[in-house]
């Protein structure tokens, strides 16, 4: 169109006394169906090497043999077209492939709808209303459904050999499941690697959280390539840590701060809750372990009698509570809490709150995957000071670094 002079232009406008944006559209579907079959045409004459009404330039025996009608979806609605055929049935019109009915981008477009968390019915009245092109709910469905080899080739993707930090969380959804529908979660796992950029490294679906599931997590993540992880940042689940140690006996644990606090809160009631909220904070905000450990103490005095469960909580888990201590305030910020990934979860949560139920794994997949693609666009800086968590982790973690460097 750009090559159309000015004045045809005006003269086609003031030809057709254009009323309404409408009529435009109109139109312009006209100029389209036209254009795109006088493109069919002229492939059909560079095939058999002669123009229609040309027939003293014929030198093959090959000749045209009248018209099939196809309908595809474009931009500007559905259009009816006539595909020419030949006698040998050997055209095949390049602007038109055989087997395409949809011109229009519009499968990209579902895509996109279908990431933001859309429902399929939502979706098919969406792609209605902007392209007067009637797409069934089964047919968004088994468009996005066109994406599983890529999820597939995507969970099996082979990994860095060492990733700084990895953050391990769940999520859970009701997913239908031979007629019954159970609570399935969702494994998250997000790395940060050696560059201080995160990435997610997997996502798998599960019956339910469990250490056992988590430890087919961490061997698929070594049979793609991670052989060394130099901290993992996790929750509270029980037999996390000997899964981790089963895998990555090298790695160091930090046990996810927030969510030690959340636990052992809910055993205080809400007269307390401020002032041990108070105690606690003196406890990991403190500048080094031994200060921490002294001030655990103290809050044990104060409520050690009253509250002995959320004490209890600290010192049992305080080995992997602790580890955050050894590093400096910049590195601290990152791995005492799985924040990182838990704001992850929070962008999957948004997709999937118009789900209440997905009717299979592969629906939760394909949905969760398409949530990462567009989050991880966004994941375009390191961690802030990365020139100086990369040099300590060199001095912490030398021995596993270089271990086959």
């Amino acid at each position: 169109m750009s090559n159309i002079s000015k004045e045809v232009l005006r003269d086609y406008i003031n030809e057709q006394k254009f009323t309404n944006p409408t009529e435009v559209l109109t139109a312009m579907k006209s100029m389209f169906k036209d254009i795109l079959q006088e493109t069919l045409e002229a492939e059909m004459d560079s095939q058999l090497g002669y123009d229609k009404y040309e027939l003293s330039e014929k030198r093959t025996p090959n000749s045209r043999n009248g018209y099939s009608k196809k309908t595809v979806k474009s931009e500007l609605g559905s259009v009816e077209v006539n595909i020419p055929r030949d006698r040998n049935g050997e055209f095949e019109p390049k602007i038109l492939p055989k087997y395409q009915r949809n011109i229009t981008g519009i499968e990209d477009k579902i895509m996109a709808l279908y990431a933001t968390g859309m429902t399929t019915r939502d979706i098919s009245e969406q792609v209605k209303n902007l392209y007067e092109v009637e797409i069934s709910a089964e047919m968004v469905s088994n468009i996005t459904n066109r994406i599983m080899p890529v999820v597939t080739e995507w969970q099996n993707r082979a990994l860095e050999k060492t990733y700084s930090f990895v953050f391990l969380d769940a999520i859970h959804y009701k997913v239908r499941d031979d007629k019954h529908i159970i609570i399935k979660a969702a494994y998250v796992v997000l790395g940060v690697n050696m560059d201080g950029e995160k990435e997610v490294l997997g996502i798998w679906i599960g019956t339910n959280e469990s250490s056992k599931f988590w430890l087919s997590v961490l061997n698929d993540l070594r049979n793609r390539g991670l052989k060394n992880v130099l901290l993992f940042c996790i929750d509270g689940l029980s037999g996390f840590k000997e899964a981790i140690e089963a895998v990555y006996p090298f790695a160091k644990i930090q046990r996810c701060i927030i969510h030690q606090l959340r636990a052992s809160m809910k055993y205080i009631p809400h007269k307390d809750k401020k002032a041990f909220a108070k105690d606690l904070k003196a406890v990991y905000g403190a500048v080094n372990e031994d200060l921490a450990l002294e001030n655990l103490m103290s809050a044990k005095e104060t409520w050690g009698s009253k509250y002995p469960n959320a004490i209890k909580s600290w010192e049992d888990n305080w080995d992997n509570l602790i580890t955050f201590f050894a590093f400096p305030d910049y590195i601290r910020r990152i791995i005492y809490t799985t924040n990182a990934i838990e704001s992850l979860n929070s962008q999957f949560r948004k997709v999937t709150k118009t789900k209440l139920i997905f009717p299979n794994d592969d629906s939760l997949m394909k949905m969760l995957y398409l949530a990462t693609e567009k989050v991880s666009k966004k994941w375009t800086r390191a961690y802030a000071n990365w020139d100086l968590v990369i040099s300590q982790l060199n001095i912490l973690f030398s021995e596993v670094l270089n271990e086959g460097a």
